[in-house]
């Protein structure tokens, strides 16, 4: 449905189905996302956006289909084999996911200790001092969770993720709550760190200006499958409907 290119799938979605009881969530979805390639994938509250990256990342399981992530297929693998892979794996949270107890360097410190045992104490520092600066936060290593702006708390969030160097971002809603400023700052620094960490990503969000900034391409899930997919000027300039509804909805006026 995305359009090919030489570069190597990273992940491979075909037929996955996914229903909790009688309500079906995903009915037969698929997809490709191509090495270094941004995707955001579009709908409403409910249509399951988020069903989808968490089943990417192992948290849940499908009940059909096939979901392959840089090779594996995710619920065909051992326990051990996911723990590898979801450390290659970046998860964005919609709500930061900081510990509120520990500053940011200890927040930031915490998968590295897990993961990466070999590491030592100077290493660890300069992996946090690296990342802050990525994400132009290096002020803010003593603070506390409580003490950061909402904007501030989604980019720790996002170099909590980086620290790992992960091959594949997933961002849930990265935007979501944020003045536009704050927005476009986010929006700005996904697109860095697909350049500079060579990610590929899937960006879950209902802000348009989100989306058209920071994917190659652009899905729309309606009704548990992939209505409209392309570019977002092929999306949004077809005579779909529901795509065009949608683009109405976030009041999106181009000069």
């Amino acid at each position: 449905m995305i359009k090919n290119d030489s570069k190597p799938t990273v992940i491979s979605i075909k037929n996955l189905k996914k229903s909790f009881g009688s309500l079906k969530v995903l009915d037969g979805v698929n997809l490709n996302i191509k090495l270094g390639e941004n995707l955001a994938v579009l709908g409403k509250s409910g249509s399951g956006k988020s069903v989808l990256i968490k089943i990417i990342s192992g948290l849940l399981k499908p009940d059909a289909g096939t979901v392959e992530v840089l090779g594996l297929e995710v619920d065909k693998i051992s326990t051990k084999e996911l723990r590898t892979l979801r450390s290659k794996i970046g998860f964005s949270f919609q709500n930061s996911a900081l510990y509120d107890s520990m500053t940011v360097r200890e927040n930031l410190a915490f998968p590295l200790i897990r993961n990466k045992t070999d590491l030592s104490k100077s290493e660890i520092q300069h992996a946090i001092e690296e990342v802050l600066n990525q994400v132009g936060l290096p002020q803010t290593i003593s603070q506390m969770p409580s003490e950061l702006s909402g904007g501030q708390r989604k980019r720790i969030g996002i170099a909590r993720t980086l620290i790992l160097k992960p091959e594949i971002m997933l961002y849930d809603e990265p935007t979501a709550g944020l003045d536009p400023i704050t927005s476009s700052e986010i929006n700005s620094l996904i697109k860095k760190v697909q350049t500079q960490y060579k990610t590929s990503s899937i960006i879950i969000t209902h802000d348009l200006t989100c989306a058209k900034n920071t994917a190659d391409n652009v899905a729309i899930l309606v009704n548990g499958k992939f209505l409209q997919s392309g570019s977002f000027e092929e999306v949004f300039k077809s005579e779909n409907e529901i795509a065009q509804s949608f683009y109405e909805y976030n009041f999106i006026n181009e000069k």
